[in-house]
């Protein structure tokens, strides 16, 4: 299938999963009804539901599946495999450590939550990248540099827990990646660092291109291998930080969604970024549409949802022949 005409497809999808997740919950609300309480009916209870609750929860969710799908989408090509992911390889660990100990230690500062969690993304993709460093980064070592620098902060979190039991009460949503009690407050925190991510990566696709024919490949095609994959590895750390600012630590979105999107539209990022836009977003939309309504009146984080589709597909690629590393 030609790919415009994947990537309108998948606009479709996108815009029909945002109705759909405007429109379900403890009121579902139809099409039409969505789009007068927006902008035509301001005192009504629809108006209050879509307005307060539901459009920042679901324009939160949409950002958040472009930053981590986005991200995934680099990190798979830096690294050239398959299994790459943020969550994977420790990018979305740091940012977490360092989101979670503003939250618990230094509460007040909640507002710095994003510049934080952009911080501890970035200073972890550092020591992931200086680590794999031999005469050069290798996409094989910056993967087990990844894993190993991700058990380590994990175990950062967990001791954060266990040192201030008293606080984990309030951040468990944030462990599993929730976006329950969602507002304009989130929107306004995430928008700016999405926002310059996203468009940045959209500028960048023709040297992702070139990245994956190999060093030594790109080298002669007058490429800087080494700073140019060390500039993608911020930019997924600027994306990956920010969705891990409000959603907390969500698995399977960066690792499951670029895969499934190269299935539909191939490798080339021309067209693989801006398809992992409007998929990342439906799939996160979707998803935490069925979190709410699953268990209903009860509500279960987006993380577990994410969880029980990822984790299969994760299976599957490893059972795939090319979903085995395959870096030197």
């Amino acid at each position: 299938m030609n790919k415009r005409v994947v990537l309108m497809l998948l606009v479709v999808l996108c815009i029909v999963s945002f109705f759909v997740s405007l429109g379900n919950g403890a009121v579902k609300i139809a099409p039409k009804e969505i789009v007068d309480a927006i902008f035509l009916e301001k005192d009504t209870v629809n108006h209050q539901v879509i307005w307060n609750v539901r459009l920042p929860r679901t324009i939160v969710a949409g950002l958040v599946g472009i930053c981590l799908s986005l991200a995934g989408a680099i990190l798979q090509g830096v690294m050239r495999n398959p299994l790459a992911g943020p969550n994977i390889i420790g990018v979305s660990s740091g940012g977490g450590l360092m989101a979670l100990v503003i939250l618990i230690v230094f509460p007040e500062l909640y507002y710095l939550v994003p510049a934080g969690a952009f911080l501890g993304s970035f200073l972890a993709t550092l020591c992931i990248y200086f680590l794999a460093w031999k005469g050069g980064v290798r996409p094989t070592r910056l993967i087990l540099a990844g894993v190993a620098v991700s058990s380590i902060l994990n175990a950062g979190i967990n001791a954060l827990m266990t040192f201030f039991p008293d606080r984990v009460a309030g951040v468990i949503g944030f462990m599993v990646g929730g976006l329950s009690a969602t507002t304009w407050d989130q929107v306004r925190m995430l928008f700016p660092y999405a926002a310059v991510g996203i468009v940045l990566v959209m500028f960048l696709p023709s040297k992702l291109n070139i990245l994956m024919l190999g060093d030594e490949v790109a080298t002669g095609l007058g490429l800087n291998v080494e700073r140019t994959r060390f500039m993608f590895i911020i930019l997924s750390s600027l994306l990956a930080g920010s969705a891990v600012s409000v959603v907390g630590l969500l698995g399977f979105v960066g690792l499951v969604v670029p895969h499934m999107t190269r299935i539909f539209i191939g490798s080339d990022y021309r067209y693989l970024f801006p398809g992992c836009v409007f998929f990342g977003s439906s799939v996160v939309m979707l998803c935490d549409t069925l979190a709410r309504v699953l268990f209903a009146p009860m509500e279960i984080p987006v993380g577990i949802i994410m969880s029980a589709l990822g984790a299969p597909f994760f299976l599957y690629l490893l059972r795939k022949k090319d979903g085995v590393c395959h870096g030197n």
